[in-house]
């Protein structure tokens, strides 16, 4: 089996330096996650050109791209090749023949089995010779209903598309470019909401901004601990040798199949790729009670992910002095912020005495602590207001001094993810912040009692145990 590291990539590929890689000094790279600092020769810093672009055309540059791409610095760059031919696309439906119809005039040219996974009433689908229907007489779930049709495809590439999906035009191209990588076993693209009209209800603007399905807008490898830490399976291209070598999707999971195919292929050696510049559009739930009530299902699956895959799905993952600082600064109490300034300055001294041969050693340690200050505060408010929430609500009735601290961070912690999102993406119709800050305190609480309700019905707890490292 081809593993990172292991094949060269073809000439033309192209990748470019992630826009968060910092280049203190023209032979120095620090990025990636987890964060490294790779250090360069001349020569290969020298492959590099202004725009932070290596482009495959002799084994130093293939071997220089490959690098960059498995230490998780750069990305490849989103061109594509012509046609989209070795598709074909399975659908997995229940009950939506408005869905499978809409989706079918939206790949014309391209092979599809849709495999009707149990409807109330059957589906239909046209007579075209490039469009086979296979009817279970059972509901068992989208995973089964995938991995049947995906027994029926002969061609080398799969493509997975839900009903309720609708590609736009060039996904497939795109998402074929980056399977030219031999590493890659699956390419997925950006999932957003199918149509901006009704974007005008509440609900709406932020399930469109915020989905479940819609991985942002940056580009890169998706595998536990990652900022993409998989691709939904919604919609995604795979290579199908790569595919059938771990199983398919689990039989047996109605949610979180896409997370443990993802995690599955990562510790087979195989790269999962999201690419946003690829796109699909998705009928997202437009009421309060759809969308809160997905997330609730989507929380579930926690359980039986930790059961699979341990600590991969731990709600948080921290070192000890990261937990310490971030325990002092969620206390806001003079001595924990204290300890916590004592811990981060220590932090940077240590950063500093690692990166004493990079130029500006100074200014890079520094900004890699506030940036871990930052991120470990925020995953620790976060934790506690969705993945823990039972546990902080009960807290906080115990405790006037800490239900002060709880609604202050519950008023705060969604300010400053919308004001995220408005910088990630400046021009896409936000909701005001009042109505994303109601939304997304619902959304943690649904998500949250997911994961609780998961961790009873099957007596696992380890999507609530916390990942400590040194």
């Amino acid at each position: 089996m081809t593993g990172p590291g292991s094949a060269l990539l073809p000439d033309g590929f192209a990748v470019r330096l992630d826009p968060g890689c910092l280049r203190p000094g023209p032979r120095h790279l620090l990025g990636g996650s987890p964060m490294r600092l790779l250090t360069l020769s001349s020569g290969a810093a020298g492959l590099i050109d202004d725009h932070g672009t290596v482009t495959v055309g002799d084994a130093a540059t293939a071997g220089l791209a490959r690098r960059l791409l498995d230490s998780g610095v750069a990305a490849p760059i989103a061109a594509a090749e012509e046609g989209a031919g070795e598709i074909t696309v399975v659908v997995p439906v229940r009950d939506d023949q408005a869905g499978v119809d809409r989706l079918l005039r939206a790949l014309p040219g391209l092979p599809v089995v849709v495999v009707d996974d149990g409807s109330t009433v059957p589906i239909r689908v046209p007579g075209d010779p490039a469009v086979r229907l296979l009817r279970l007489e059972e509901n068992r779930g989208p995973a089964h209903a995938r991995n049947r049709g995906a027994a029926l495809v002969a061609t080398a590439l799969v493509a997975f598309l839900d009903a309720d999906t609708a590609p736009w035009p060039g996904w497939a191209d795109v998402l074929r470019a980056r399977l030219a990588d031999p590493t890659v076993a699956v390419a997925a693209p950006r999932v957003v909401g199918l149509e901006r009209a009704p974007w005008t209800r509440p609900v709406a603007r932020y399930a469109g901004l915020h989905s479940s399905l819609d991985m942002g807008p940056r580009p890169g490898a998706a595998r536990p601990g990652n900022p993409v830490a998989y691709v939904p399976s919604a919609a995604m291209l795979v290579r199908r040798t790569a595919f059938e070598a771990v199983g398919g999707f689990d039989d047996d999971l109605r949610v979180a199949e896409d997370v443990d195919l993802c995690w599955r292929l990562a510790a087979a050696g195989r790269t999962v790729r999201y690419e946003p510049a690829a796109r699909v559009g998705h009928d997202h739930r437009t009421t309060a009670r759809a969308l809160l009530g997905r997330r609730r299902f989507y929380g579930t699956g926690a359980a039986e992910l930790a059961r699979r895959h341990g600590a991969h799905a731990a709600p948080v993952v921290t070192s000890v002095p990261a937990a310490l600082a971030a325990v002092g600064v969620l206390s806001g109490t003079r001595t924990g912020l204290a300890g916590a300034a004592a811990i981060h300055g220590w932090t940077f001294v240590r950063l500093r005495g690692r990166l004493r041969e990079v130029p500006r050693a100074d200014a890079v340690a520094a900004r890699i602590t506030a940036r871990a200050a930052y991120f470990g505060a925020q995953q620790g408010l976060a934790a506690l207001l969705r993945h823990y929430w039972p546990a902080t609500a009960a807290a906080a009735l115990l405790s006037r001094r800490f239900r002060r601290r709880v609604l202050i961070a519950a008023a705060v912690e969604p300010v400053v993810t919308w004001a995220a999102a408005v910088r990630r993406e400046p021009s896409a119709p936000h909701p005001d912040p009042v109505t994303w800050a109601v939304l997304h305190r619902l959304d943690d609480l649904a998500y949250g009692l997911g994961v609780w309700q998961g961790a009873v019905a099957r007596g696992e707890i380890g999507a609530l145990r916390p990942r400590i490292t040194r």
